[in-house]
């Protein structure tokens, strides 16, 4: 048994104009499929969509500016920025800073990756008596010049997502701290200088060694 239009409306929460739309368009028509709605054609086709994206993967440091110019001479026909990054968008890429690392040789990604799997099993309290310390340098210049990467989301920490690079550009300040299950030391500033291996042993190894240790000590116990 069929329902009314007011019953129709009210089982697929819409209005009674919407129903009563649809079954004039089905009695003249016999069909209710969206009418095509004439609109501005787009500026790609599906091809030059998958080129841009495949640009995009294959040179992750790739301006949108630069993209516009490589469909250019590609198809001969200008596209605006807007255009393009509405395509990589759909394609899933996002304009995001790099992770930026330290470069690391074959060796020294062994080492890394065996002391990985011979710590994978430690527990909580083996744990307790680790130090984690890192330094952090800070810029004090703006960085007009970063660099930005095209890149899927969830894919911060991919290799092809990471740039390496050996030191930092312009001047700025070091700091170094570290962290264990227990609490944290206290930051510490290397005012000027460069942060030598000497220095490095007199400011932190030294002078924070006592600290480290008690830090270790009530936390194991």
């Amino acid at each position: 048994m069929g329902l009314s239009q007011a019953d129709a409306a009210r089982r697929l929460n819409v209005s009674r104009s919407v129903v009563q739309r649809l079954w004039d368009q089905y009695q003249s028509e016999d069909s209710v499929s969206r009418r095509p709605v004439p609109g501005r054609p787009r500026a790609t086709t599906p091809a030059e969509d998958r080129f841009l994206a495949l640009s995009a993967r294959r040179r992750r440091t790739t301006t949108v500016p630069q993209l516009v110019a490589d469909h250019f001479q590609a198809s001969g026909r200008r596209i605006s920025t807007t255009t393009v990054r509405n395509r990589l968008h759909n394609a899933g890429l996002y304009a995001r800073r790099p992770v930026v690392c330290v470069p690391l040789n074959g060796r020294q990604r062994r080492n890394h990756l065996c002391w990985a799997r011979e710590h994978v099993s430690w527990t909580q309290q083996q744990w307790a008596s680790v130090l984690f310390t890192d330094e952090s340098r800070f810029t004090m210049e703006r960085d007009s010049g970063r660099l930005l990467i095209c890149r899927e989301q969830r894919t911060r920490y991919h290799q092809s997502n990471t740039v390496e690079r050996h030191s930092y550009r312009g001047g700025g300040i070091l700091v170094w701290a570290g962290i264990s299950l227990g609490g944290h030391t206290d930051l510490h500033v290397f005012h000027g200088r460069t942060v030598t291996g000497l220095r490095y042993r007199d400011e932190i190894l030294v002078h924070m060694s006592t600290h480290m240790l008690l830090l270790l000590v009530t936390t194991s116990f």
